[in-house]
């Protein structure tokens, strides 16, 4: 009797193929997209910061990692962001007005902090000014009058990224103003803001201190990445020539316009996630505000036209899909 031959072994069955993305994320409350959605546009900011390119191996090693656990600034950042929301809604109840005023070391993290505080809020009631250089009529007016336009009316605020003080930092080190027009600006500067604080407005002044060695990182960072090259300048490249200069002059501008209507507040820079929540907490803590009530919203139900018929849009009107 012949043996029976063995049983060919089953055939594998191939492993089941990794669900689509959107069978994941249709598995997740519309809420839990959401907030994934908003989690992932602050790491779209992260990951620009931590992009570093090959021709800066070499000084990878000078690069320091922000004391703060990533867990604990995104939680904080978030936290922070929606009393920045409250806030805008108290300013805008209120009819209040509000000019915020970042100086400070070029690379010194100012951007950053207002993309952080604008990125959650109406662009339409907090709006950002940086004006560029003041072209040959600006340049007969009386100084303070190409700020005036962007002063805020009441329900608003108003970030400058770099403002009048222009004329005691750059515009003094760099030779584009005289000796007396800086003298000029001293003594105005201070009832310049007394008039912004009389009128109702409510002023505050950040300056971004960073050290040297912190600023050089930066600025090869910039020159080295391609996606950061437009935020250097000529003035940028001179400042590290004129590094003493322009501490002198930061010096003599907080001594002489730190006045009681409008203080100076230095926020330090190194770190730029401390720098961000520090700015953001005690910006918050310079408008007295409270929740707003708001009537409850109801989404109303649309009506349907049953004669109505959707017209068929032609394919060429439509941006390809290509993602």
């Amino acid at each position: 009797m012949t043996a029976k031959k063995p049983a060919k072994p089953a055939a594998k069955q191939p492993a089941m193929a990794a669900q689509p993305k959107k069978a994941e994320q249709a598995k997740k409350s519309w809420v839990d997209n959401e907030f994934e959605d908003g989690l992932d546009e602050e790491l779209e900011l992260e990951l620009d910061d931590r992009r570093i390119s090959r021709e800066l191996s070499l000084i990878e090693d000078l690069k320091h990692e922000s004391e703060i656990d990533r867990k604990v600034y995104f939680r904080e950042l978030f936290r922070l962001q929606t009393e920045l929301i409250k806030l805008q809604d108290w300013v805008q109840h209120k009819k209040l007005k509000v000019v915020v005023l970042f100086e400070g070391r070029d690379a010194a993290g100012k951007g950053g902090v207002i993309k952080r505080i604008t990125q959650r809020l109406n662009p339409r009631a907090c709006r950002v000014v940086a004006l560029p250089a003041p072209s040959e009529r600006e340049k007969s007016q009386w100084y303070f009058q190409r700020y005036v336009p962007h002063l805020p009316a009441a329900g608003e605020i108003v970030l400058f990224d770099r403002s009048w003080y222009n004329r005691a930092g750059v515009e003094r080190v760099m030779g584009f103003a005289s000796k007396d027009q800086v003298d000029e600006f001293f003594h105005d500067v201070p009832e310049f803001e007394r008039m912004l604080a009389r009128s109702g407005i409510i002023l505050i002044k950040y300056w971004f201190s960073i050290t040297d060695q912190e600023q050089q990182l930066r600025f090869l960072m910039r020159i080295h990445d391609p996606m950061k090259q437009w935020k250097l300048s000529p003035m940028d490249l001179q400042s590290r020539v004129r590094w003493e200069q322009y501490t002198k002059a930061k010096e003599e501008m907080l001594e002489r316009t730190n006045i009681p209507e409008a203080p100076w507040y230095i926020v330090e820079g190194n770190d730029k996630k401390r720098a961000r929540l520090n700015c953001i907490s005690h910006l918050l803590t310079m408008v007295p505000y409270q929740d707003v009530p708001h009537d409850p919203i109801t989404l109303p139900d649309r009506v349907f036209n049953p004669d109505y018929e959707r017209k068929v849009l032609p394919d060429h009107l439509y941006v390809p899909s290509k993602f």
